[in-house]
């Protein structure tokens, strides 16, 4: 039986691809800025086994563009604040969440079960490059957010294979990590091929500079990235 909150989605997808969906599980690492949105889109669409993963809290500078975020929750987990608005979402959903920091010594723990499809939106890269080279290598099927930050125009978001980017420096610095690891293609990406709208601000404890961001770029792409995974679930065995 249809959840009456899927109703419009059996019309377009029939019983049977809302079916399809409610025995998938998707995993979203990161839900910040670009994961945020790709979970609602996920849980949005009836999936019925999702795992979000993400260690940090909620930051003030957060609220710009990151979509659970608002003035009374700095400083709560994300991955607790997402708990609640899933739940009121879809009652009947398998939730796991991990407040975790994710790195080569937890990931076979983490991706035990084999998610059906992974979205990475991981901002540290060598997070985000230990989870990409373990799912392409378990032939987990996973897609990834290069960089929203510094960007606004929507028209220049892309849908490519990881091997065909230009443009994007954080695209450039993970192909290139990839091919190190015997990895030249076969990994879905959203990425701009927008050059940089302005400068990054300096850190000043040091690291990274820090993106300015915009409250609907990050959005765009965890809506491509999630529309990309809940077209091949619907598509493919």
């Amino acid at each position: 039986m249809i959840n009456d909150q899927f109703t419009r989605t059996s019309i377009l997808l029939g019983e049977e691809g809302v079916a399809k969906l409610a025995g998938k599980h998707v995993l979203i690492a990161g839900v910040g800025g670009v994961g945020g949105y790709a979970v609602e889109a996920i849980v949005r669409a009836g999936i019925g086994k999702v795992t979000i993963i993400d260690n940090d809290v909620v930051d003030v500078t957060n609220i710009n563009r990151q979509l659970i975020t608002n003035l009374n929750n700095v400083g709560k987990p994300k991955v607790s604040e997402f708990e609640k608005r899933i739940i009121e979402i879809n009652p009947k959903i398998n939730l796991i969440t991990k407040q975790v920091f994710i790195d080569n010594d937890n990931l076979e723990e983490l991706l035990a079960d084999k998610p059906d499809y992974v979205i990475d939106c991981i901002d540290t890269v060598n997070s985000k490059l230990a989870l990409l080279i373990y799912c392409l290598k378990n032939k987990i099927p996973v897609v990834s957010s290069m960089g929203a930050g510094n960007r606004i125009d929507v028209s220049k978001a892309r849908l490519a294979d990881i091997s065909k980017t230009k443009v994007c420096a954080l695209a450039r610095n993970i192909r290139l990590r990839l091919r190190e690891n015997g990895i030249k293609k076969g990994l879905t990406v959203i990425y701009s091929e927008e050059e940089a709208y302005n400068k990054p601000k300096p850190n000043p404890e040091g690291g990274r500079p820090i993106n300015g961001t915009i409250s609907y770029l990050p959005a765009l792409f965890g809506i491509m990235l999630s529309g990309k995974v809940l077209q091949d679930l619907i598509t493919y065995e």
